[in-house]
């Protein structure tokens, strides 16, 4: 065999698996279901984690699942209250009826293992499923009728690993109502502690945060505006003061402590390097394009330098892949969840991306749709508000009032139904900017001073300001927020708490 060969398993190592039994632990099972019957307090310690479906016995996952039922109804479950239950459902036949209860009750060794006795179970369990796992793995690898390429199999590979390691078996059901009122109750109450009254992630604009409560978790934002508007920056703004957020909470629990999540960026549009360059420029105060070109004083390289070592700290990652699948930027997002926790996602931006693997939309509209649908449900598998950029439409060109609406987003139907919000970057100082008088427009230079001083007055009032119009709010009010904009660094701020005397100018 040449070193280039493939080594496949002989079949004598495949028939050896084959011969494998799956792991269980028939003991602990009976053990649990005896300690079960005799005492209900058992319960206690294992049904936060163990289901029925986690037996290895379908029998034995029966009757956990019927005394599990009789006990969360508030009833005594032992072999006296459960003989009709099991009889009626003929679950013992396979076993023997009702001498197989005897058998457990015999096979009981106190409520005090009974914890133990779960995990043994629920360990069996994980292994089958791993087992499961590696198996179809190995059967597509080999298969030839499957289109995916290795790199997708491993995407797929890691999918289920994940759901396997986060979902714990158990299917998505119904919420009791009093569980979805206490998380509400906490949510409210977590606000009326914060005197900002932000629930959510921080977004580092005072202005925005009041009008939403922050950045939720399941929450899918849409950011868009024409180019030039300024939309990459200001997702850059929020996600640095979302990660920065995270840092201080870390540093107020103590030191050495980390913080709980991660703030991820893809960037399908800009490398890493340039994104860097802009947060730098925002952080040091210096000019983007002096950046780029180097004219730079050395007292600036110092200011680089010490700013550098703060941004190095962020709890923040950028992946630039451009034209990134859904599937694989799900894939990153949950193997960063499961290694160092996530806490925010933006991408920029949505049409630059693909749909997942497999797929083939019979039109752009359609596979637009698949890709929002698909944000949304990764903002909720992973519990994380998303930030997706996108376009908007020329037809927002050709009117007199520029100001974006939702029928300008660019294959809008399913953008604006997926989204919990909805919100547009515009700043007026752009566009005016381009209608500045000529003065060989004019019949004298009169009427052209007149013109110029009417346009420097208009510009006056919209120097630096932009408006983040959030036109759907699935969840409180609209309305249009002012911010302050600086294009000398491409930032944006609170135009109320850092400029107030911006209007007295």
């Amino acid at each position: 065999m040449t070193a280039s060969s493939p080594v496949r398993p002989s079949e004598e190592g495949l028939s050896g698996l084959s011969l494998r039994q799956p792991p269980s632990n028939p003991e602990a099972e009976q053990a649990l279901l005896g300690a079960l019957l005799t005492n209900n307090k058992a319960y206690d310690r294992i049904s936060d984690f163990l289901a029925p479906v986690h037996f290895a016995s379908a029998v034995n996952g029966a009757i956990y699942e019927a005394i599990s039922r009789k006990i969360e109804q508030g009833q005594l479950a032992d072999p006296v209250t459960m003989r009709p239950v099991f009889e009626h459902s003929g679950v013992l036949e396979p076993v023997g009826g009702m001498a197989y209860i005897a058998r457990l009750l015999t096979s009981m060794v106190g409520i005090i293992n009974a914890a133990d006795y779960g995990r043994a179970i629920h360990d069996a369990w994980i292994r089958r499923q791993l087992v499961d796992i590696g198996e179809g793995i190995v059967n597509s690898a080999f298969g030839t009728e499957t289109d995916l390429s290795g790199q997708d199999q491993i995407a797929a590979g890691e999918e289920q690993l994940f759901r396997l390691a986060t979902e714990k078996g158990q299917d998505g059901g119904f919420t009791n109502f009093d569980r979805a009122l206490a998380a509400a109750i906490q949510v409210a109450e977590k606000a009326f502690l914060n005197e900002g009254h932000v629930t959510g992630l921080t977004s580092g604009l005072t202005d925005f945060d009041r009008k939403t409560g922050g950045l939720h978790p399941s929450d899918l934002l849409i950011l868009a505006g024409r180019p030039a508007m300024g939309k990459t920056a200001l997702a850059t703004k929020v996600a640095f003061s979302a990660a920065r957020a995270l840092l201080r909470d870390a540093e107020d629990r103590g030191e050495g402590a980390v913080p709980t999540g991660t703030v991820a960026i893809f960037s399908l549009e800009m490398s890493s390097e340039q994104l860097a360059t802009r947060i730098l420029s925002e952080q040091a105060e210096v000019p983007g394009e002096r950046i780029r070109r180097g004219d730079i004083a050395q007292k600036d390289f110092d200011r680089f330098v010490r700013v550098s070592r703060e941004l190095n700290r962020l709890p923040m990652v950028i992946d630039d892949t451009p034209a990134i699948s859904l599937s694989a930027m799900r894939t990153r997002c949950r193997r960063l969840k499961r290694t160092r926790g996530l806490s925010l996602v933006v991408v920029d931006y949505l049409q630059l991306m693909r749909p997942s693997v497999g797929t083939r939309p019979e039109s752009r509209v359609l596979e637009i749709s698949m890709i929002t649908q698909g944000l949304k449900a990764l903002a909720k598998e992973l519990e994380v508000p998303v930030i997706a950029l996108s376009q908007l439409s020329r037809q927002v060109e050709s009117r007199e009032d520029k100001r974006p609406m939702l029928s300008d987003l660019r294959e809008s139907g399913s953008i604006e139904q997926d989204a919990d919000a909805v919100m547009f970057v515009y700043r007026d100082q752009y566009y005016l900017q381009q209608r500045e008088p000529k003065e060989t427009a004019f019949e004298s230079s009169e009427k052209y001073q007149a013109a110029l001083e009417d346009w420097h007055r208009k510009m006056e009032l919209v120097h630096n300001k932009a408006e983040l119009i959030l036109e759907k709010q699935r969840h409180g009010p609209t309305g249009t927020i002012q911010l302050y904009f600086e294009g000398e660094f491409t930032r944006f701020s609170d135009l109320d708490t850092q400029h107030e005397d911006y209007a007295a100018r």
